[in-house]
């Protein structure tokens, strides 16, 4: 661009130079007559006057003005004048140039200018982007290094917490064995200077010993006569009824078509017999855990705790249910703590645990097939106690008759009435736990766990539901029994016999229910069947043994052969 304004400059001056004046003119020599100016006489004289004056002074300097005239009029200065006027407009057009090539390079310049801005703003914005960039970067470097700080800060700090509390557990440890060890010194001490006291003692008190020690064998005589007096007191009633049904009938086992008006007792001879094994062995484990109270000399009350917080903490979840058959499987291994005692709890505290508000009937069987898997006799006791508490379990019943029973009261006790301040609980209570005991039972029979065996399946569940069909009388009691257990039961018992079991619903259709119909009297309040046969006929017109119980699935996922460890 400089090069370009430089050669127009070195441009104008040439063009300058050449027209140029080489020297000054030379007007010496030049005639030119003087200007003279005629003007008519007309009636202003005084004007023509005034200006004939002017013009007289004009020509006074007739050499100045001469010499223009001359100069004007000569052809030289015409060729002159025409020069100059040339070499005006040519540098005239020169600055036109020059102005109009300043403008184009003004705009050009203009125009890199701008887009020499634009880049250098988008380079700005760029590096400002990229600069962000590298800062979020940086942060994010500084924010991991930071994290990754503190977690080496806080796994140092875990660790160490860890290794003060190993510190003071050992220090506890080592405490309590110190503390231990003198104590067991001191009690040996104790032991040999009692020992040493009694040895001196022993012949002086000789005597008074034997005499000490007869007096314990009469006051434990006198306290077995008591315990066998009351065992005989509380089952004379029942005692009494077998032994007169074992004259009137020697069988013991009643068919359904015989006639109800001379039957005491019915049930089927092998499930009698289950009957009296479990009760045999239910009374040597009592027996037994008395004898163990006695001689024993730690308190197991604290055991009994134990297993009855953990029974009423089951709940419908897999974790739950693991959990508490873990905790009882361990009491049950704990060598400080009988085992017949923790299995005799375990029973009764179960038949508790079915009656009250808050029971899960299928939680509870699950942790009593977990718990029997590992302990098999738990199961005998189990269901002892199960057959204590409602007769309808075994399956059997019991009518009323004058001959085996004193009174009505005594008749309802057999049946498992229970009593309270001298009187009998009411029949609506009753059916209500006689349906509990009845659920419990189902869920048991029903209940399948992977790789543990359920000494108590669905075999010994067809084997009930057959004796009870086969031997039981109709009547209200019997139908709620029936009820409940194949609300719990039945579809399992569906899954696995599937038409035999169809054919076993069948005959309660077409027998059991008729006749259940037929001993519904509505003048009684005790014998009102309606909602229990509407419920019968509800699970059969239903079907209901087809879909699988709301409450038989636990909660959590898991299979309980995954989570449970003894």
């Amino acid at each position: 661009m400089l090069s370009e304004l430089n050669s127009l400059q070195i441009k104008l001056h040439l063009s300058a130079t050449k027209f140029a004046k080489t020297g000054p003119r030379d007007f010496s020599n030049t005639s030119c007559k003087p200007f003279t100016m005629r003007v008519s006489v007309d009636e202003n004289d005084d004007d023509t006057e005034s200006e004939a004056e002017e013009y007289g002074s004009l020509s006074d300097g007739e050499s100045t003005f001469g010499n223009q005239c001359s100069y004007l009029m000569d052809e030289e200065g015409i060729v002159g004048t025409a020069l100059h006027e040339l070499s005006h407009e040519n540098h005239l057009q020169v600055k036109e140039e020059i102005r109009n090539k300043i403008s184009a390079l003004e705009t050009d310049l203009s125009e890199k200018y701008t887009s020499a801005l634009t880049q250098v703003v988008r380079y700005r914005e760029a590096r400002c982007e990229m600069d962000r960039k590298f800062d979020t970067q940086y942060q994010r470097k500084i924010a991991e290094a930071l994290d990754n700080h503190l977690t080496t800060v806080q796994r140092d700090h875990e660790l160490r917490s860890q290794i003060e509390e190993r510190k003071i557990r050992s220090d506890a440890a080592y405490e309590e064995a110190k503390r231990k060890e003198k104590a067991s010194q001191e009690e040996k001490l104790r032991q040999e200077k009692a020992k040493a006291e009694s040895e001196v003692l022993i012949k002086i008190f000789w005597n008074a010993a034997r005499l000490e020690e007869a007096k314990r064998a009469a006051l434990e005589a006198e306290r077995r006569a008591a315990k066998e007096a009351a065992e005989r007191l509380a089952s004379e009633t029942s005692t009494r009824v077998v032994a007169r049904v074992a004259q009137e009938d020697v069988g013991l086992q009643m068919n359904a078509n015989a006639g109800t008006s001379s039957k005491v007792l019915w049930a089927a001879e092998s499930a009698l017999n289950f009957e009296q094994a479990r009760l045999h062995k239910f009374k040597e484990v009592d027996e037994r855990n008395q004898a163990l109270r006695l001689t024993y000399n730690k308190d197991l009350s604290s055991y009994e705790k134990l297993i009855k917080r953990s029974i009423n903490q089951i709940r419908r979840s897999t974790k739950v249910v693991s959990e508490k058959a873990c905790e009882i499987v361990k009491i049950f291994h704990d060598p400080h703590c009988p085992q017949s005692v923790s299995m005799a709890v375990f029973a009764k505290k179960v038949i508790s645990y079915c009656i009250s508000p808050d029971n899960d009937a299928f939680a509870c069987a699950y942790v009593i097939v977990l718990v029997t898997s590992q302990v098999p006799h738990a199961m005998d006791l189990l269901l002892a106690e199960l057959h204590r508490a409602c007769i309808y379990t075994v399956p059997k019943h019991i009518t009323y008759s004058e001959s085996a029973f004193e009174s009505k009261g005594a008749y309802y006790k057999v049946l498992g009435y229970k009593e309270s301040d001298g009187k009998l609980e009411s029949t609506k209570d009753y059916l209500r736990r006689l349906e509990s005991y009845m659920k419990l039972y189902g869920a048991l029979v029903q209940t399948e766990v992977q790789d543990f065996q359920n000494t108590h399946g669905l075999k010994e569940g067809w084997a009930w539901i057959a004796r009870f069909l086969n031997t039981l009388p109709v009547n209200r009691d019997t139908a709620v029994a029936l009820s409940a257990f194949l609300k719990m039961a039945g579809f399992a018992l569906f899954r696995k016999y599937k038409t035999q079991f169809i054919k076993v619903l069948s005959y309660i259709w077409n027998n059991f229910l008729q006749e259940l119909k037929g001993c519904e009297d509505p003048a009684r309040e005790d014998l009102k069947l309606s909602a229990t046969i509407r419920d019968i006929q509800n699970y059969m017109e239903d079907k209901l043994f087809l879909k699988v119980p709301e409450e038989r699935a636990l909660m959590g996922g898991a299979l309980l052969s995954d989570v449970f460890l003894v």
